[in-house]
């Protein structure tokens, strides 16, 4: 959950249930590895859910458990907190970056 793509599979399900091919269209930048990956493991933490269907072609769809959705609002809230304070974020990189990054005896 805390890596970079649960994140952003999280928030992308909070939105609505997707199949695989559409979720990696949208969660731009994934491959379908690590997709596949952190699908697997979102679903074995108990955040989502994986509805395969019978059919042929097969169909697979991804939804978020009542957890994963908590989660996932909690997550969300993180998020825009975070795109709220990035002024303040440039601003501490700017100063520390002023300041040299190597050891300094003084």
């Amino acid at each position: 959950m805390t890596s970079r793509w649960g994140v952003l599979v999280l928030a992308a399900l909070l939105e609505r249930s997707y199949r695989f091919s559409e979720l990696r269209r949208h969660v731009s930048g994934v491959s379908e590895k690590m997709l596949a990956q952190t699908l697997q493991t979102l679903e074995r933490d108990g955040f989502v859910h994986r509805d395969a269907k019978p059919v042929i072609p097969p169909r697979v769809d991804y939804s978020l458990t009542p957890m994963g959705h908590d989660v996932a609002g909690q997550v969300w809230a993180l998020t825009r907190w975070v795109e709220g304070r990035l002024d303040d974020v440039f601003e501490a990189r700017a100063a520390y970056d002023d300041r040299g990054t190597g050891t300094r005896e003084d």
